[in-house]
């Protein structure tokens, strides 16, 4: 592409650079110049102007935003149409965003007028939301290096919808029935996966009864709420999924909040230990797991390592010991 100014006279079927404002109306920037531009350019006094002009080889920006959101495009998302170089990616329905950076880097390093910027990796979407999009920078880039990118970046962006459509949450209780909170923090949670959460379990704080109604949970996918918090991997949520013939496959995770969070199995059923904090609306790491694993992620004891680059969420001074300077260390 060759870009620079140009006699006016010179200058049709080239792409304005600049808008130009003239007394019949403004002629916008992208726009390729027609006769009847020319013509009025020149009549109002410009004798240079400002243009892109195409190259054999090159492909323009409309054309090549297209053809490589088509190419990053997997299951689960639609495609704007293109203008000014943009195509933006959008989720079909609720879910999250499965991105593979290795190939989306590739995908921006063939040439830096081709770009594609994304929501991180598994971020929860709606229908609608916007997962990418793909903007050429200059007014066209070479067809090799658009036919690159498209083969770095093969469908490398997807979203994610739920496996699974129903839930069940076991509550623990020492004394007194737990409050609605607890409660109503998942079903707000499940709501936005269109997950239906079955009634209400209570049990008392022990292995025994909360195995039992884990080995009778309806649900696809049971979540455990204890009364006090889940502190080893040998405690009573975990002894639990065990007796009740599963295994655990995590305890703990290195996103705060959201630590005391354990993660296993019964008959092929995900079962969650949630952390107090999932009581709360607020983002946790309960959120990051849950998410993944109703849009049917496997996750590993290395994805939960992962999780601690960006896994501390938020400051929570109220608590006994926070975060900030304690006796002078920090």
């Amino acid at each position: 592409m060759k870009f620079g100014q140009v006699p006016t006279e010179e200058a049709a079927g080239t792409i304005l650079a600049h808008s130009v404002a003239l007394p019949s109306g403004r002629l916008r920037k992208g726009q390729v110049l027609g006769l009847a531009d020319i013509t009025a350019l020149a009549a109002a006094g410009h004798d240079h102007v400002t243009v892109a002009r195409l190259e054999p080889g090159d492909l323009g920006e409309d054309a090549a935003a297209a053809h490589l959101a088509r190419a990053l495009a997997g299951d689960g998302v639609r495609l704007s149409n293109a203008a000014t170089g943009r195509v933006n990616i959008f989720a079909q329905d609720a879910g999250i965003a499965q991105i593979d950076a290795a190939r989306v880097n590739a995908f921006n390093a063939v040439n830096p007028m081709i770009t594609v910027a994304t929501v991180p990796p598994f971020h929860r979407v709606d229908a609608g939301t916007m997962v990418a999009t793909v903007k050429i920078i200059a007014y066209s880039v070479p067809q090799a290096d658009v036919d690159a990118a498209a083969l770095a970046g093969q469908r490398a962006l997807r979203a994610l919808t739920p496996r699974y459509a129903s839930a069940t949450l076991i509550e623990t209780r020492t004394d007194a029935d737990p409050a609605d909170k607890g409660r109503a923090a998942l079903q707000g949670r499940l709501d936005r996966l269109h997950v239906a959460l079955d009634d209400r379990v209570i049990v008392d704080h022990d292995t025994a009864p909360l195995a039992r109604a884990i080995a009778a949970a309806e649900g696809e996918v049971v979540f455990i709420l204890t009364a006090s918090a889940t502190s080893d991997a040998d405690d009573v949520g975990p002894a639990a999924v065990r007796a009740a013939g599963g295994n655990v496959s995590q305890f703990g995770m290195p996103v705060d909040p959201g630590n005391l969070l354990f993660l296993g199995q019964v008959d092929g059923k995900p079962v969650i230990g949630l952390p107090g904090c999932a009581r709360s609306p607020a983002l946790n790491g309960a959120d990051w797991v849950m998410e993944r694993v109703i849009c049917g992620v496997d996750l590993t004891p290395a994805d939960f390592a992962a999780m601690g680059v960006g896994g501390l969420l938020k400051e929570i001074p109220t608590r006994p010991q926070p975060r900030g300077d304690i006796e002078g260390k920090s």
